[in-house]
């Protein structure tokens, strides 16, 4: 962002006063030394999300800079304000940073986005990183879906491969570069709004030895990593490898990955949709977002069901019961007719939409 642009100074402001933002945006966390810490961008208690309260005007260690460890999210002040107040416009989160900072609106912004460089972390910087990452097919991406048992990965427009992805620990670490699977994050149009990265080995055959070798970047809130295009019906969950998993299972179901329990929690949800099944990870978030989850659609008419793994999830399920036998246990929980259509019918629904 130019420092010398309108919001460009407004980030500046707002790091220079970034404890009383982070009181009045982010109130149930609380300081800790140089940091505020807060469970997410939601503002839930917890420690997963951290802003740096003192530090640079800009760059490296720059004050108003934060980070969510477990999503790998990261912005300044406007970003927060943005996510906070799930504002889209950029004229609404500058509106708002004034407001907080009882300045008057300028008569005239000459502050284009078109014309200045995508912020890091922006759907458009998750847009030319997917760009430039390779398709999927024979990459060490595929070996580490492959490794994980997950063999169906044919018409996955979502997934492609980087082999020298940026990270960097924290705001003051040094950037290393990792191979990567990248996974695009969309709308229920398919537009591009983030991606989610999980930084891998270098042989391929696990995650790479990261403190957080798995991270998002751009617009998360409402959208997902979609496997096929849905229609009445779609199964949604948390993780990739777990939605793969049971596309490994189902392969003509459509599959969204919300990426976490609090996105899985706020998916939006196709209006053709009749019947949604929640795939649950075994854990307490996991329990709380698929009840939020399932109460949402049932209040937009459409019917919830679960599916439930035998172990912790599903990826657990195929590596360690194998497929045949999690296609058995999936039989007792589907309808009917998708056990019909998406498990007796499997080898000629083996084409995702």
């Amino acid at each position: 962002m130019n420092a010398h642009s309108p919001a460009g100074r407004l980030a500046q402001q707002l790091a220079q006063n970034a404890e009383a933002v982070c009181r009045h945006y982010l109130s149930r966390g609380h300081r800790q030394g140089r940091y505020w810490l807060v469970g997410d961008i939601d503002n839930n208690p917890g420690r997963s999300l951290y802003v740096r309260l003192k530090g640079a005007d800009s760059g490296k260690g720059a004050a108003g800079k934060w980070t969510d460890a477990a999503t790998g999210e990261h912005g300044d002040l406007l970003d927060l304000i943005a996510r906070t107040h799930h504002l889209t416009r950029l004229r609404d989160v500058l509106d708002d940073a004034r407001a907080f900072l009882r300045l008057p609106h300028p008569a005239l912004s000459v502050w284009s986005r078109q014309n200045s460089p995508a912020p890091e972390g922006s759907p458009d910087s998750a847009r030319r990183l997917f760009a430039m990452s390779r398709p999927l097919a024979g990459s060490l991406a595929e070996t580490y879906l492959r490794a994980r048992a997950i063999t169906q990965l044919a018409h996955l427009p979502a997934l492609r491969f980087h082999p020298r992805c940026y990270y960097r620990a924290d705001v003051e670490a040094e950037t290393q570069t990792w191979p990567a699977l990248i996974a695009a994050v969309t709308d229920l149009s398919g537009t591009i709004t983030g991606v989610h990265r999980t930084w891998l080995d270098r042989a391929g055959v696990d995650k790479a030895p990261l403190e957080t070798p798995r991270r998002a970047m751009g617009h998360l809130l409402g959208n997902a990593v979609r496997f096929g295009s849905a229609d009445d019906v779609l199964a949604a969950g948390e993780g990739i490898e777990t939605m793969l998993s049971l596309r490994d299972a189902l392969p003509g179901l459509a599959m969204a990955a919300g990426l976490s329990a609090n996105h899985l929690a706020a998916m939006l949800l196709p209006s053709t949709l009749r019947i949604l099944y929640v795939v649950r990870d075994a854990d307490p978030a996991g329990d709380r977002a698929t009840a939020t989850l399932s109460q949402r659609a049932q209040s937009q008419g459409i019917e919830a069901r679960m599916l439930s793994p035998r172990l912790d999830d599903f990826n657990d399920d195929l590596r360690k019961i194998g497929l045949t036998h999690l296609r058995q246990h999936l039989r007792t929980q589907l309808a009917p007719e998708h056990a019909e259509r998406f498990l007796n019918r499997c080898a000629s629904s083996m084409a995702v939409p």
